[in-house]
């Protein structure tokens, strides 16, 4: 029995998105122990994935914490791990790889950098979809992909049945009207207009609601619509996943919830500008669709509402 690393930081949509490739490195190392480095935020989170047998907590403190980056390289040392799958492919990972493993190749250590196609810049194959990219990693580290390209986020749910009859949740229809301060480009502005649109067709029989994160919850008082918590604080990212998955309909900004509702299979729609694509980032899937404009400001809430009414039964 070998050990076998794989190496996921973050963003949540990333997250979402990296769980089939987890599941295809856990099913093509039978009789190996898998273990993930993560951040804070997804520590717990990844506890609950069946294809993990432990995982591992990098505080990502700076690179000139030398007494941190001491302790982290002592204690990722000790495992001996004979396979490394950096699923981040970011600078910091490959600083870790030069630390840990300064010559070796993909056989010991597969990131995009190693795999990177011959003839091809590693500026080029960013180009490419997201899980077209992991995909490709994989099978050239000698993984067999069954599942890198459809990921099923369906093991993070947990159970929210109090949260639920706390708000008398039945059939609702999910919005996600929020982004970071710094991805306002992001963000969809006529989301009380859909609202309104939502409520007169179906005279409050369809719930409209909004799960804001911990920096949102302020934000959300203007939105009209129910704001859904966990005594008074933002739901973790499991019981998030739970409320997406037991959802109608999903409407949400190019945000980690998005990439969540693709990936746990529900129905919905992601609002898209020009900053990307949704072929780029791999998002639309059997049930879940993208919009994608040049303007968000002139995405009319109609348009919005007419494919709701298209997709949803």
């Amino acid at each position: 029995m070998s050990n076998i690393l794989i190496i996921k930081h973050g963003s949540l949509g990333d997250i979402a998105q990296a769980s089939g490739a987890i599941q295809d490195i856990s099913e093509n190392h039978k009789g190996d122990e898998i273990h993930l480095l993560t951040t804070k935020p997804y520590f717990d989170l990844f506890k609950r994935n069946p294809h993990i047998s432990n995982v591992i907590l990098d505080k990502r403190l700076s690179r000139f914490n030398l007494i941190y980056l001491y302790l982290l390289m002592k204690n990722i040392k000790k495992y001996k791990f004979s396979k490394v799958y950096d699923l981040q492919n970011s600078s910091r990972t490959s600083f870790y790889k030069k630390i840990l493993f300064p010559k070796v190749t993909k056989k010991i250590w597969s990131s995009s950098e190693t795999t990177l196609p011959e003839g091809t810049s590693k500026q080029d194959f960013d180009t490419k979809p997201v899980l077209s990219r992991l995909d490709h990693q994989l099978q050239s580290s000698g993984i067999s992909t069954n599942h890198t390209l459809s990921p099923d986020f369906s093991w993070s749910p947990c159970d929210i049945s109090l949260i639920k009859n706390y708000y008398q949740l039945e059939k609702y229809i999910a919005l996600f009207p929020f982004c970071s301060s710094h991805l306002s480009f992001k963000k969809w502005p006529y989301y009380n207009d859909l609202i309104s649109m939502i409520n007169e067709k179906f005279e409050n029989k369809l719930k409209v609601v909004v799960a804001p994160g911990p920096e949102e919850i302020i934000e959300a008082s203007n939105i009209n619509a129910l704001c859904i918590l966990d005594n008074g604080k933002a739901l973790d990212i499991s019981q998030l996943a739970a409320f997406i998955k037991d959802s109608s309909f999903v409407v949400a900004n190019d945000t980690g919830p998005a990439h969540m509702t693709a990936h746990l299979g529900s129905k919905g729609i992601a609002l898209f500008g020009a900053h990307t694509t949704a072929h780029k980032v791999s998002i639309e899937r059997k049930n879940f669709k993208a919009i994608q404009v040049s303007d968000l400001s002139k995405l009319s809430a109609n348009k919005v509402f007419e494919n709701i009414l298209l997709y949803l039964d």
